[in-house]
């Protein structure tokens, strides 16, 4: 199996369950992804024990951010699927800090995945 998540080397957490490191390409400085290390395809085929762990390192990491980045706000978000967005087929969770300016109108977060249902 090929998987880039697989083979990670140098995470910025890590636990018996779950990695961390920065996303490649990032929407911040900061962007995140918390990645299990039993190799699952979507949120929906972890174990709770896996579920628990991606908690934690988000917690974890949002006080470290808080500390070191200063970010006014988070998105976390999950892509389950093709037709969600998924491009890695090994489950990870984004953890975005957002910075007050770095768009010029964030009402609707998530939303904006479907740009037409952003503004309500």
């Amino acid at each position: 199996m090929d998987c880039i998540f697989c083979s990670i080397a140098s995470p910025i957490y890590e636990d018996a369950y779950v990695i961390a490191f920065f996303d490649a390409y990032p929407v911040t400085t900061g962007h995140t992804l918390i990645v299990p290390r039993r190799h699952v395809p979507d949120y929906f085929s972890l174990n709770t024990e896996e579920k628990r762990a991606i908690d934690r390192a988000i917690l974890a990491l949002k006080r470290r951010f808080d500390q070191s980045l200063k970010p006014a706000g988070y998105n976390i978000g999950i892509n389950n699927g093709k037709a969600a967005g998924q491009t890695v087929f090994h489950c990870h969770v984004h953890l975005i800090p957002r910075y007050v300016g770095d768009v010029s109108d964030p009402r609707g977060g998530v939303r904006g995945v479907i740009p037409s249902k952003q503004k309500y």
